[in-house]
């Protein structure tokens, strides 16, 4: 069967594993050539391209980028321009999740936190509107953030506030580029099974009971959001955060009190056995 490429390329960075491995298999099946950035998984970056080379038959080239320094963003846009000859997508993935648990009073990983999960973004962003607005071509930049930057937890506040702080960035840069038909969004993932251990398995089969759709969520869910967000189907979008958690954040507090249910907004109830609707 012949493949029926989109002939566009996009850059993913942090595309080595979990959600940014979906992300560039998914662009890949629907035609994209690809490059993929890593920080330090060298050989499961190369894994990555050699599948996308090999059983979807598209380019991947692969550099290695550690976003927490200020040069890094800019150069991986040169640097993928230069082997693509253009960038028609940008996604900007590559970022670590550290709690107030993990930073303390650790200056370090708390400018690090804010170096990945937001300077490189914004950096990336600028530096491929730039390549985009010289080429006038237009183009689409898609921020991978959080549904934990539209709903607290405890402990989060550092990173739900920088994945807050780059759904509200986005909604600026979405203005700015507009003029260039550059639109400008985010993805916001909930509960997305990024690795393959039992621990982690264990975890999330326990929390699936939580989500009001049953299941937690896989890379390829948010490589399909950002296919058809990059697409003409979604042309007249721009500026807008899509969470894609199954529900997860909707409930807020669990409905039913009995804590001894496991899950998180109560089960279905029949209205007429609320005490307020008995006469």
């Amino acid at each position: 069967m012949e493949k029926l490429g989109t002939g566009k390329k996009a850059l993913v960075t942090g595309a080595s594993r979990g959600i940014g491995r979906g992300i560039a298999f998914v662009m890949a099946q629907e035609g994209y050539d690809l490059a993929i950035s890593y920080s330090t998984q060298k050989a499961e970056a190369e894994q990555v391209a050699h599948i996308i080379e090999t059983e979807y038959q598209q380019q991947c080239f692969v550099f290695q980028a550690d976003m927490s320094e200020a040069e890094t963003p800019g150069r991986l846009v040169g640097d993928a321009v230069n082997a693509l000859d253009r960038i028609d997508v940008l996604v900007n993935n590559a970022g670590i999740t550290l709690f107030e648990r993990d930073l303390g009073d650790d200056i370090a990983k708390l400018n690090l936190l804010i170096n990945i999960d937001f300077r490189g973004y914004f950096l990336a962003a600028a530096a491929a509107a730039k390549h985009m607005i010289a080429r006038n071509s237009g183009g689409n930049i898609i921020n991978i953030t959080s549904s934990r930057g539209q709903r607290a937890y405890p402990e989060d506040a550092v990173y739900g506030g920088l994945k807050a702080a780059m759904n509200r960035a986005t909604e600026s840069l979405a203005l700015k580029y507009a003029p260039h038909n550059i639109r400008v969004n985010c993805i916001a993932p909930g509960a997305t099974v990024i690795r393959d251990h039992p621990l982690i398995k264990e975890f999330y089969d326990s929390m699936r009971h939580k989500i009001p759709l049953g299941r937690v969520g896989v890379p390829e869910d948010i490589g399909n959001a950002v296919v058809w967000l990059a697409s003409d189907k979604a042309s007249y979008i721009t500026g807008i955060t899509l969470r894609i958690d199954g529900g997860l954040i909707l409930p807020g507090m669990p409905e039913n009190p009995n804590h001894d249910l496991n899950q998180g907004w109560g089960t279905a109830t029949n209205t007429t056995d609320f005490p307020g609707d008995k006469k």
